[in-house]
């Protein structure tokens, strides 16, 4: 049996808080990096709209179900915010070319270089935070990431 996973109870419990401390001050500080974005994007509009924004710079046009499905919004407030960045000209509404019933939701090129402009601060903030760490350490730390979220795991 591997020995590095053998800790009396106390002992794991303590890291396991430990853990979820420093994932409680990463869910926390990510957020408020996500508001100051959505208030860097526009500051007029409510940080949910630029969730809205971000899920169509990912996946280009796409319809009000699959905005809603993906920020975990009801469609009355996805209807609201797509209308409210329609107004402001950052997205716009398309007849689906495959179904002429259906409507496609895609980015204006005002509401997607706003977007990346955006964008690019926060990535300052977190290219500050690993500017000093060794490749060595930014690799672990992305393996130990890839791990913890479900995917690839290496020994």
């Amino acid at each position: 049996m591997d020995n590095k996973n053998q800790h009396p109870n106390s002992t794991r419990e303590q890291l396991e808080l430990n853990l979820g401390e420093q994932l409680n001050a990463l869910i926390s500080a990510s957020h408020a990096l996500n508001v100051r974005t959505a208030a860097l994007f526009d500051p007029s509009l409510q940080p949910a709209a630029f969730l809205i924004v971000r899920c169509l710079l990912s996946y280009g046009p796409v319809s009000a179900t699959f905005l809603a499905e993906s920020t975990a919004m009801d469609r009355s407030s996805v209807s609201r915010l797509v209308t409210q960045l329609k107004q402001l000209e950052y997205v716009k509404s398309e007849t689906h070319p495959e179904d002429r019933r259906g409507v496609l939701i895609s980015l204006t090129a005002n509401g997607r270089g706003k977007a990346l402009e955006a964008l690019k601060e926060k990535e300052k903030e977190f290219y500050q935070r690993i500017s000093t760490w060794e490749d060595s350490k930014l690799e672990a730390f992305i393996g130990m990431l890839n791990c913890f979220n479900g995917q690839d795991c290496e020994d």
